[in-house]
């Protein structure tokens, strides 16, 4: 169950679910030993507040009422109202603007999810070790660069990861679209690693520079996730991944990745400047007109915000950005009135992921905005979604099998050779396998028998 309750307010999500559902069945190779296990995604949740509501460091076993309204601040020093600058003037104003949505709306959630017996922190005392190796991804895409790409007439843009016999044994992951167009999930060995990746999925390992093999794939997506890794200070201190300056985002080939009418949705900091970015420059460069806010509430498994709602350092809440694609050549079309309309001001309440940036997954939510049979596309994906096309230069970031339990499934033969057995909620439509062929030495090696 990955929507735990739904009203006019939005959504409680179980996220971990949604995430498992795509690795019910799984195949893995070692060597040439084939053997059936079932994924799930290790738990990371975040189980206590960073702080309780009066501002102060949260103490083991303290719980606070999550919809308390006195927010004292914390006992640091604070520069005075005169010293705040337009960006925090701008900030502190669109929070109060929407102050009283987030409260009131996460307490109506929160108790009905909470009546239904869920964020009662029966989670609390059980959580997974975060998974100690780096990720490389991002130093490879950037080797990468020095790799010629063909010439768009020779090169084909996409490459099965299994052909017919369920066997390949060179993927080009730089330069091409790769699919797994089976219906089961497969661990593989990639550069030297394992990795699961899911069913009814493509992605492609680049970076920004690098895009142009989706866009040549010539698939045109009805949904949009893009999550970018916005500048700011905090990541610029961690070095946790390459930010990108706003100004660079309008070269995203948006207008030839979306059929018209495609819905566009864009993760946004709290930083004003980023919002502003978004609604009046971003989205009309790319002919997206917007059409809603929502907004991802952070709450523990005990049901409270992981940070006080008025802190002046972070809020338990993200924004997202919709928008529809709007095509200059089919704004007078009858298509643009079958557009289903997209409620304003919508949650999405959830427990966080203590894994840096994994945001929940939008597939349930979004699917009655779309349609069922909608071709689904994450731009800046850190992970794989089964029936969506994933793009980045971290894509299979979270498909490591450090992050996933593996657990060995006992199943007859009549049952292995089914291919029906995983139905995803949103699919995409996948073009025939094609034969893979040696483009450049930096071909990597699938285990497959």
């Amino acid at each position: 169950m990955s929507v735990v309750h739904q009203s006019s307010s939005g959504w409680v999500l179980e996220s971990r679910s949604l995430i498992d559902r795509g690795y019910e069945r799984c195949v893995r190779w070692t060597g040439h030993q084939k053997s059936h296990v079932k994924g799930s995604f290790k738990s990371f949740q975040i189980v206590k507040s960073h702080y309780n509501l009066s501002g102060r460091a949260a103490v083991d076993g303290e719980h606070t009422d999550v919809m308390q309204k006195t927010d004292k601040p914390s006992k640091k020093r604070k520069r005075k109202h005169n010293e705040l600058n337009q960006g925090e003037i701008d900030a502190r104003a669109f929070h109060e603007k929407i102050r009283s949505v987030i409260l009131e709306g996460t307490k109506s959630l929160v108790d009905s999810a909470q009546s239904a017996g869920y964020l009662n922190g029966e989670t609390e005392t059980f959580r997974d070790p975060l998974p100690s190796q780096d990720c490389s991804l991002a130093a490879l895409c950037e080797m990468a660069k020095d790799l010629p790409l063909m010439a768009d007439e020779e090169q084909e843009w996409t490459q099965a990861l299994f052909t017919k016999e369920s066997c390949v044994s060179h993927v080009d992951l730089f330069s091409r679209l790769t699919e797994n167009t089976e219906a089961w999930a497969a661990v593989v060995s990639l550069m030297g690693e394992e990795f699961i990746i899911p069913p009814k999925t493509a992605f492609l390992l680049s970076d920004f520079t690098r895009i142009q093999p989706l866009v040549q794939s010539g698939r045109r997506f009805d949904l949009m996730v893009i999550d970018p890794p916005w500048e700011n200070k905090s990541v610029k201190r961690s070095r946790r991944y390459s930010s990108l300056p706003s100004s660079q985002l309008k070269h995203l080939p948006v207008p030839l990745l979306g059929s018209p009418g495609c819905l566009v949705v864009t993760w946004v900091t709290n930083r004003s400047s980023h919002l502003r970015f978004v609604r009046d420059e971003l989205y009309p460069h790319w002919g997206v007109e917007v059409v809603a806010e929502w907004f991802w509430v952070k709450v523990t498994t005990w049901g409270e915000f992981v940070f006080p709602l008025d802190s002046p350092h972070k809020k338990p809440y993200e924004v997202l950005v919709l928008g529809r694609y709007r095509p200059t050549i089919a704004r007078t079309s009858p298509l643009q009135m079958l557009s289903v309309p997209v409620e304003d001001k919508r949650l999405i309440v959830s427990v966080p992921s203590a894994l840096h940036s994994q945001k929940p997954l939008l597939s349930e939510v979004l699917k009655s905005y779309i349609g069922a049979e909608a071709k689904c596309l994450e731009l800046f994906a850190r992970n794989l979604q089964p029936g969506w096309t994933s793009w980045g230069n971290e894509v299979l970031k979270f498909q490591h099998i450090s992050y996933f339990n593996l657990d060995p499934v006992d199943i007859s033969k009549a049952e292995a050779a089914k291919d029906e057995t995983y139905n995803p909620a949103v699919t995409c439509d996948f073009s025939s396998p094609k034969k893979t062929d040696c483009l450049h030495p930096a071909f990597l090696t699938v285990e497959q028998q």
